[in-house]
């Protein structure tokens, strides 16, 4: 249907009046999204058909807007909450990394899952009743309602057509097309998990009052959980060496071939031999084989290490790398001195002791190897575990990182002498195969 000019001016004026009621009314009731509300800025996108956010913005069709307004307000407030907690759990981000479409049905039902739970009437349209068996269902089956177990469920299991049709039907109530990084961010992902730890904290006040359930605090600590590159954490233990290169930033090939020229086997300058690389020479894996940690994870940790390392060209020719499997004692310690021989080891290795925790067997054990001369300069130790076991009182002479496979409140903090690292299963990329 074509619209005269004055017409689209109406439509465009009372769809801004609508969307702003919306906002308010998301305000009055939820006062702790306010600084959340105030990031966004409202803007009319005719031919959308619906709404959409790029988490600078939230777009809206003005046409959509008027005819859901007027077949029921509460639906409108509800679209424009929906991209609001999209923003707040940082669900736009990383968006192209991800596979588009389990990571779109699983934002739209964790977010979903947060509204529902409010059991506020002001967002809850009509037709609304069987959210609550779908969600009940989801969680026993994916043991969260957050985005990223969600995504992880989705990704593992092979849902038939029909029923991801109907999630879709269900749940999706905006639009994800500016999801894709645009060039040049409004608001960047760590200006919005700033927004988002101001939630968490006034949300404490507001929740003295109300019986809440768990959607909304779970998916407000995984958005602010910090996530760590496993790249980066090997990284810290580069050291400066010699490797057997032409150093070509140090000398003049002009000058060279022309000395060779003139002169026949005289160049004008002599090469370096020499060049300094940062490369991983020297470390140690720790790996817990208590009973909580499979050897499944463990050899995907494992794989993940070995291809960083050889993706990055990260090795010396000859490396001194100590994996040393313990469970609350050491039960083998496997020395690599190449790329080669830690292949060799990911072929054949076998997980062993499943008994209980503790990390100071570990941590004995490498200064008894450093004190026997077995480390010409120790950068550091890499402990994979699961976090419940026993710590070293006193720091060692050499950087340590706990890593662990998920965050977990119930677990203790880690020593403050170390850094901690949380990696994940799609990070660790293990599957059957690895058994």
């Amino acid at each position: 249907m074509t619209h005269t000019q004055d017409e689209v001016k109406k439509i465009s004026q009372l769809a801004g009046q609508a969307m702003q009621l919306a906002m308010d009314d998301i305000l009055i009731h939820l006062r702790f999204m306010g600084n959340a509300a105030a990031a966004l800025d409202l803007k009319e996108r005719f031919g959308l058909e619906g709404l959409a956010t790029d988490a600078g913005s939230l777009y809206y069709d003005p046409v959509y807007v008027l005819r859901l307004y007027q077949n029921d307000p509460k639906a409108l407030t509800r679209g424009c909450l929906h991209s609001l907690f999209h923003c707040v759990f940082s669900h736009p981000f990383g968006y192209d990394r991800l596979d588009q479409e389990s990571w779109d049905l699983a934002a739209d039902i964790a977010v979903e899952a947060v509204i529902h739970e409010l059991a506020m009437d002001a967002f809850n349209p009509d037709g609304d009743q069987d959210i609550t068996g779908k969600l009940k269902v989801l969680k026993q089956d994916a043991g969260s309602l957050t985005a990223d177990k969600l995504y992880k469920y989705f990704k593992k299991c092979d849902l038939p057509l029909i029923t991801i049709r109907d999630y879709k039907k269900t749940f999706r109530r905006d639009d994800h097309v500016f999801w894709k990084t645009p060039e040049k961010l409004e608001i960047t992902e760590e200006q919005w998990k700033k927004i988002t730890q101001r939630i968490r904290t006034q949300l404490k006040s507001f929740t003295k009052a109300r019986n809440m359930g768990d959607a909304l605090k779970e998916s407000l600590d995984e958005s602010t959980r910090q996530k760590y590159d496993y790249t980066k954490i090997l990284q810290r233990f580069m050291v400066m060496g010699e490797e057997m290169h032409i150093n070509e930033d140090e000398y003049d090939y002009i000058f060279y071939t022309y000395g060779l020229s003139l002169y026949e086997d005289l160049p004008l300058i002599e090469p370096l031999e020499y060049r300094d690389e940062k490369r991983i020479k020297e470390f140690v894996i720790a790996l817990d084989t208590s009973a909580s940690c499979s050897g499944n994870v463990i050899k995907g940790f494992l794989r993940k290490t070995y291809d960083i390392l050889k993706s990055s060209e990260s090795f010396f020719e000859k490396v001194n790398i100590h994996i040393i499997q313990c469970d609350s004692q050491i039960q083998s310690d496997e020395r690599v001195t190449n790329a080669k021989e830690l292949e060799d080891y990911l072929k054949k290795v076998t997980v062993r002791g499943f008994g209980g925790t503790d990390f100071r067997p570990v941590f004995e054990y490498v200064e008894g190897l450093r004190e026997q001369g077995e480390f010409e300069s120790l950068k550091g130790l890499i402990y994979f575990t699961d976090g419940f076991g026993i710590y070293p009182a006193s720091k060692p002479d050499f950087d340590v990182i706990f890593a662990f496979l998920s965050d977990d409140d119930t677990r203790g903090p880690v020593p403050t002498w170390s850094m901690k690292a949380v990696l994940s299963e799609d990070e660790l990329e293990y599957g059957k195969d690895d058994q």
